[in-house]
């Protein structure tokens, strides 16, 4: 796998991931709203799916090291894995009741992280559990902190 093909898909899904947790987790907390986590799972899947592959796109560019080609294959692939990954969470959102669906999609982004960790640490031939608790770690803390966020907002607005 070259080098635009790696970047664009471990961004994409590692972004489509954590981010879309957050939002579903942040939007349950605040609204408790079917529609608002629906939503936000498809706007997630859209806009900032589009907008991380112009952030790599310009990442790319501003590097002066990849040729148009490649930075246009990153581009591509950062825009199609994050539309991919958070477009996934909708199974669950749609198959479950709400508070089920949060469960189920904490879940599959954790095993998604998880999966994705080890393969990539036994690609550079490091210790798989040292690289998926950092991973893991990091995506708790951001689930975390959105459902308290969303809570605050639940609460004081």
């Amino acid at each position: 796998m070259n080098h635009s093909i790696k970047k664009g898909f471990s961004f994409g899904l590692t972004s489509g991931v954590i981010t879309t947790l957050g939002l579903i987790v942040g939007l349950d907390s605040a609204t408790g709203s079917y529609l608002a986590v629906m939503g936000g799972i498809l706007t997630i899947a859209i806009a900032d799916a589009m907008s991380d592959a112009l952030g790599i796109h310009i990442s790319e560019e501003a590097e002066a090291s990849h040729t148009e080609k490649e930075i246009w294959i990153a581009t591509i692939c950062t825009f199609l894995a994050k539309f991919f990954f958070a477009l996934t969470f909708i199974i669950p959102v749609s198959l479950l009741a709400l508070p089920a669906a949060i469960i189920a999609s904490v879940v599959w982004g954790l095993i998604l992280i998880t999966a994705f960790s080890f393969f990539m640490a036994r690609r550079q031939g490091v210790k798989p559990h040292k690289v998926i608790i950092e991973h893991l770690s990091i995506a708790v803390l951001v689930i975390f902190i959105t459902h308290f966020v969303g809570d605050f907002i639940r609460i004081f607005f």
